[in-house]
């Protein structure tokens, strides 16, 4: 007989058991629900991988629901069969088993709230590994402390511990369990908030600011009513957050101005749908395309690939100009110049015809060409025309409408003009006469020996520079 009454209360009747024809029963019923559970189990699996989600948060939560459904599952097979077999028999290995089945099984749906309330790129952060660790050892101190019975004198210890937090008496059983409603609502909180999310941002009929104002309205009530209620239930007095709200409005005063202001900002431009997901913006020398408006700033994403995080109070005091408009489709203009020899009309055909066939470049409103001035080197030409959804880039348009005009042009032999000048030297060069030091000064006393060596006319005079050889020079 064991005397150990902590080892009594979960082993003592397996003990005595054993080597009894009733443990082979319990051993055969216990297989034979973990082999029924692996195959449901198995089942969901195949049936969540065939669920096409595009949220990586999601299929990163999912993982650890898979993981949960094997020992919840055998947890419930083996509490049913040991309810039924309890009135013929001891149960003993079955009730021994339902404890690692049950804390297995809260591990993984706690780190499947866990991970959708805390994760945001699909991938575990240090917090999340940390708050994973934490719940863990919790979980399985718990079932120690279940199996081996000591739970009511731990908990007879716990209460026993009393100290004061400010004017508040507190025992370290009522700390304990404050710090576990309050991570529970917390948890449960932004667990609901991440749902509602997901489905807003499924919802066709929602504007997309609309949608993501939702969102973090809802998730910031949802994790303030969680702390509200847990405070409750741990007994604390909230009126204690009037001292909070002062602190905290003196903090806002101090130094917290662009936090708050940020804040502020960020739900002016999601209420005012100033900026749009999608939207490709210039503001303080960044350009790219806004991929994310959080409450404090917002990540634009430049055509490098390079994200910025710019600051929402920016956003609104600053100029910025938006490349993107609800009317898609946008205006671009073309500068060319031909030689005044060119035929003007003839010119203007051309530039029109260049357009034809393009991706994207629209034939309502047409194409017009326009003649805009002359200049020092030929006949300015404006080449007009709309594209389509011009928020995706305009580059590839200009560069094959202007192929296009290279080639035309070539082809008609019409002369696109470049600057030419014409360089002449009057008069000498003064030289100093010097040993030349390098390549430099070598070139300078070759030029000098020259000068030296002009040809004379015949009655002994110099020829004037002018009319030397090689005195006047043509570049172009």
């Amino acid at each position: 007989m064991i005397q150990n009454r902590y080892v009594n209360h979960m082993f003592g009747a397996l003990v005595r058991d054993f080597g009894q024809p009733v443990i082979a029963y319990q051993a055969g019923v216990l297989l034979g629900c973990l082999l029924a559970a692996y195959l449901l189990a198995r089942v969901f699996k195949r049936m969540s991988r065939r669920r096409d989600t595009a949220n990586v948060v999601l299929q990163f939560s999912l993982e650890s629901l898979n993981k949960a459904m094997f020992p919840l599952l055998g947890w419930i097979l083996v509490l049913c069969a040991q309810l039924a077999l309890d009135p013929f028999f001891d149960t003993a290995l079955l009730s021994l088993a339902l404890v690692p089945l049950f804390g297995i099984s809260v591990i993984y749906l706690l780190f499947y709230c866990v991970r959708r309330a805390f994760s945001r790129s699909g991938s575990s952060s240090e917090l999340l590994l940390l708050v994973q660790r934490v719940l863990t050892v919790v979980v399985w101190v718990g079932m120690v402390v279940y199996i081996t019975g000591i739970q009511d004198d731990l908990l007879r210890w716990m209460g026993s511990v009393k100290f004061n937090v400010a004017n508040a008496h507190m025992s370290l059983l009522s700390l304990s369990t404050g710090l576990l409603w309050v991570g529970l609502t917390v948890v449960a909180a932004m667990w609901a908030g991440a749902a509602l999310e997901d489905q807003l941002m499924k919802s066709r009929s929602l504007d997309a600011n609309l949608k993501v104002v939702t969102a973090r309205v809802s998730k910031a009530i949802l994790i303030l009513a969680a702390l509200l209620v847990s405070l409750e239930l741990v007994g604390i007095d909230i009126t204690v957050l009037g001292v909070f709200g002062g602190a905290l409005g003196v903090g806002l005063g101090l130094g917290l101005q662009k936090i708050a202001s940020n804040y502020v900002s960020g739900f002016i431009i999601l209420l005012e749908r100033s900026l749009r997901l999608g939207d490709q913006i210039t503001v303080g020398g960044y350009q790219g395309l806004v991929t994310q408006i959080k409450t404090r700033y917002t990540v634009v994403r430049g055509l490098d690939g390079i994200e910025t995080i710019i600051p929402n109070e920016k956003l609104v005091a600053d100029p910025v100009q938006n490349h993107s408009s609800y009317v898609t489709r946008g205006y671009i203009k073309l500068t060319v110049q031909v030689a005044y020899s060119t035929d003007v009309d003839h010119a203007m055909a051309l530039l029109v015809e260049a357009t034809q066939g393009v991706p994207r470049l629209l034939d309502d409103p047409a194409p017009a060409a326009y003649l805009t001035g002359f200049g020092a080197d030929g006949i300015n030409f404006e080449l007009g025309f709309w594209v389509e959804n011009a928020a995706q880039g305009t580059s590839l348009v200009r560069s094959t409408v202007n192929q296009a005009i290279w080639r035309l042009f070539l082809s008609n032999g019409i002369e696109i003009p470049f600057t030419q000048r014409e360089v002449r030297i009057v008069g000498e060069i003064p030289l100093a006469r010097a040993e030349p030091a390098g390549p430099a000064q070598a070139a300078v006393a070759a030029v000098a020996d020259i000068n030296a060596q002009k040809p004379a006319r015949s009655d002994g005079s110099a020829i004037p520079p002018s009319a030397a050889p090689g005195s006047a020079a043509r570049s172009s």
